[in-house]
Formats: structure tokens, sequence, C-alpha cells
């Protein structure tokens, strides 16, 4: 997971942000237009997005709305037009904050911090479970890749969302077996790697190469990367 997503077609500007936030200790990707970061998007999972405003092509108003669209992560606009219209624009399209040009790392940071700090809360608040492009609703059930829902039947559904709640960490299949079944069950834990082939049929993009839920050798699987 990338903590956050510059889409900046100004070199110089976009540059600065990144190193000063990569050193505040963040993992982050910078791209020069919408259509490219749309595109990583799709497949990788970011925490927040910096998003200017005067890009070629789609404008930063078009792209807040089209990130909305695939993707419930936070928006922070940073942008020269700092008239209220603009503004009140950015909020419609779906922008979580504004920022004016040129403006304070500081200041920058902390509405970064903020942003990411509430955005943890409500996912948390909500019973939702977000990496790898997966979001997981432990309430309503409901479980999305890429922003399209998928079907999964009970056991494809806790298999998920026990992976999903372990990220990062090898999961033995008895370990699995026994949390999604149980110890009683009588089924034949050979059942735990039918299930996951199903998942990755709904998940991955290449279930053959899966990039999501990997098999950890003469362990079991791990979802996300390892920690």
């Amino acid at each position: 997971m990338t903590d956050i997503l510059i889409i900046e077609d100004d070199p110089e500007m976009g540059e600065l942000v990144r190193d000063f936030m990569i050193n505040e200790g963040f993992s982050v990707k910078l791209c020069a237009d919408a259509e490219t970061a749309l595109v990583l998007l799709e497949g990788e999972e970011c925490r927040l997005v910096l998003l200017d405003v005067m890009l070629p092509k789609m404008n930063g108003f078009e792209t807040c709305s089209a990130i909305r669209s695939i993707r419930n992560i936070p928006i922070l606009i940073m942008s020269a037009l700092t008239d209220e219209e603009s503004k009140l624009l950015g909020y419609e399209t779906g922008a979580d904050d504004y920022i004016d040009k040129p403006f304070s790392i500081r200041v920058l940071t902390a509405k970064i911090r903020a942003l990411m700090k509430r955005n943890s809360h409500e996912s948390e608040s909500r019973g939702v479970l977000c990496s790898c492009g997966v979001e997981l609703d432990t309430v309503s059930r409901r479980v999305t890749a890429g922003g399209k829902e998928l079907k999964l039947n009970a056991k494809e559904f806790e298999l998920l969302q026990y992976l999903m709640q372990h990220e990062g960490e090898a999961v033995s299949k008895d370990e699995l077996f026994n949390a999604v079944w149980g110890y009683d069950c009588f089924t034949e834990p050979s059942t735990v790697s039918v299930h996951i082939r199903w998942l990755r049929e709904k998940i991955e993009k290449d279930p053959n190469s899966p990039e999501i839920i990997k098999t950890v050798w003469k362990v079991g699987y791990r979802f996300g990367e390892s920690r």
C-alpha cells in the first residue's frame, strides 16, 4: 500500500512535495497526469491523494469525481485557484480538504495526518476493512474490488475477512480451517485450498499469478505484503 499519491504536472512542485513527504516517513508515488493516476488507482491501494487542479487534459475537479467513483479515500486538493467558487467546486466534486498554493509544508503535513487519522477511525467504526483494492464491510457483508461488488458465498467471505484482519501475516491452512469451519467440523481441511482458489478467481487480475492472496510455501496464505 502507498501512503500518498501525488497528482501534479509541475515536476519541480511534485518532486519537492514528494521529497518532503518521504522525509516525513510516508511512502509516495508521483503522477504527472490524471490518466496515469487513475490507472494506478484501479489496481493499487493508496491512503490519500494530493491533487493539483491545473492538470493537462482532465483537470483536477474532473479527476476528483473520477477518483470518487472508484475509491473512498481522502482527497486533498492543492491549488493556486484560491477563489471561493473553485474551493466550493472542489468540495462538490468530492474533495475532503483544500489547501492554497503556495503553502507551508508543515500545514500540508498536518492536514494529511488529520485526514488519514479521521479516515482510519471512520473505517474502523463502520467495520470496514480496506487493502490491496479490496473493501470488505463486516456489517453489510459487502465486498468490492476495484469498485466492483463481488458475489461471495459465506465461507469465502469469512476466509477473506480473516485474511484481511491478519494482513501481512502468514496464516496456516489449519488456522484458517479452524477459524472459518471450526474444530469440530467434519469437512475436510483441503476445502481451504478450494475456497482460496475461488476467492482468487474473483479478486485477482490473474488467479494463476496471485498478487493479493499469496501462497506462503509450506505454511498457508498471506493477504497483502509481508510485515
